[in-house]
């Protein structure tokens, strides 16, 4: 079998928690799927028109959390950092059960999610992965703010910057080659915000199960969680993290070479809206082993898999 065909989980994969912005607490099941199905979600607290294609198109919200939303209203929010660990995973195929409308924060990171499909273990098919490799560099910009994506050789790279004033976050920088760099560091980096920030989120609805448990919270020179950091740029690989995941919308892996300053999930989802508008920006490509040199699926994960 090849790490270059399409992949699913081998059995479901449950998960339980409060979600971080409605503050309910969540059922998840994700289910094995045949090949080309694609990444599905089901909300099956609806008796009908339940299933949400996270698909960049039906993004709908992009205000601190990914929600996607089908034709009949149906929802399916803070998807990001699920759809991150199944992209880091080469999970092509699934079905994700849902009992509500947003997705568990659980400890804030892909962490979780990433250890139990790991346990779970993926099952992996005869049918080759399709790759969307980008042909023509787009851009797009929000005043200082900006992301592009330009073409590859056979590699996904991310290179992205943060600017804050606070002191404790300030100006910080990665750059990760996705496809061949151990991520641990991405999926374990935990979602953050400033605590002035927080009576404000609040204020608009959001974020009510937010605590120090799923979220670093900076005050002033001070991170108010216990055991601080989990690593030296947990703020900027959290941003990786997101803008992985919410590449995934496009439905497949990506060849291209990603720089992004001071972005987020508005940023991303409008790239992809603007780079799909042209067809001369993208192909669709299938890949066929003896044609691609190395694996289309983060190598760190490959001796933990088997």
């Amino acid at each position: 079998m090849s790490y270059l065909t399409q992949k699913t989980v081998k059995q479901k994969v449950s998960f339980s928690g409060i979600a971080l912005h409605s503050g309910l607490n969540v059922d998840v099941c994700i289910k094995p799927a045949h090949p080309d199905f694609g990444i599905v979600f089901k909300r099956i607290d609806l008796e009908k028109d339940n299933l949400v294609y996270p698909n960049f198109m039906n993004v709908t919200n992009t205000s601190l959390n990914t929600t996607v939303e089908n034709d009949f209203g149906a929802k399916v929010s803070t998807i990001e950092h699920l759809m991150g660990a199944l992209f880091g995973l080469g999970i092509d195929n699934a079905l994700i059960e849902i009992n509500n409308e947003e997705v568990p924060i659980l400890d804030g990171s892909a962490k979780v999610f990433i250890e139990k499909i790991i346990s779970a273990g993926i099952e992996v098919s005869n049918s080759p992965i399709k790759v969307i490799k980008i042909n023509k560099e787009v851009k797009y910009c929000d005043g200082e703010r900006f992301i592009r994506i330009k073409p590859s050789t056979l590699s996904l790279d991310i290179d992205f910057e943060l600017k804050y004033k606070n002191e404790i976050i300030g100006n910080q920088k990665n750059k990760v080659k996705v496809y061949e760099d151990d991520l641990s560091d991405i999926f374990n980096s935990r979602t953050y915000c400033l605590f002035e920030d927080i009576e404000l989120i609040k204020k608009n609805g959001l974020a009510k199960g937010g605590s120090l448990e799923n979220a670093i919270v900076v005050k002033d020179k001070e991170i108010l969680n216990q055991g601080g950091l989990r690593n030296k740029k947990e703020f900027v690989n959290h941003k990786i993290l997101d803008c992985i995941g919410d590449l995934y919308t496009t439905g497949y892996r990506i060849v291209g070479s990603v720089i992004c300053s001071q972005g987020g999930h508005h940023l991303t989802n409008q790239l992809l809206r603007k780079v799909f508008q042209n067809n001369d920006n993208f192909s669709i490509v299938e890949i066929k082993e003896k044609n691609l040199p190395h694996n289309l699926i983060n190598k760190s994960f490959l001796r933990s898999i088997a």
